[in-house]
């Protein structure tokens, strides 16, 4: 066991630069936190999106169905048990995506921040282009979606 050092010989090493090879760096490193990347993040948040995706298609699957059958009203698509999974996809992929971006090198407020513009941005044309179709087959004018003509998406 090394004899404990006094003030004296401490200001000496402090002085010469004596420290063995320790760097101040290496020091304050035992008391940075190192997160592992968020791979639990992104496996919840695509767990989250595609559960709510599957509900989601099923309302509103359910919702064609009975229009299909008892001409009930397929508009406004706005009730509060077809949004509410809607946003859980939203949530869900930001989520994934976040996580995703996380793992290659951005810092989480970056990625969140990115990732739930893209997702926003998404499930709004989304939603846009999903209310016009059943407007659409509510009309009786639905016809086959042409995806290779862009014009009638905006």
């Amino acid at each position: 066991m090394p004899a404990p050092i006094n003030l004296s010989e401490a200001a000496l090493d402090l002085a010469q630069g004596d420290y063995g090879d320790l760097d101040a760096a290496e020091y304050l490193l035992e008391y940075a936190v190192v997160m592992q990347p968020p791979y639990l993040v992104a496996g919840v948040g695509l767990a989250i999106g595609v559960l709510c995706g599957l509900t989601f298609a099923k309302l509103v699957e359910n919702k064609l169905e009975g229009w299909k059958q008892d001409r009930l009203a397929l508009l406004p698509l706005g009730s509060y048990t077809i949004t509410l999974p809607y946003f859980g996809v939203v949530i869900g992929i930001t989520l994934f995506i976040g996580g995703s971006l996380q793992v290659f090198g951005f810092s989480a407020g970056v990625a969140l921040l990115v990732s739930f513009v893209l997702s926003i941005a998404t499930a709004g044309a989304l939603w846009v282009q999903l209310e016009r179709l059943m407007g659409q087959v509510e009309d009786g004018t639905f016809s086959a979606v042409d995806f290779d003509n862009f014009d009638q998406f905006f």
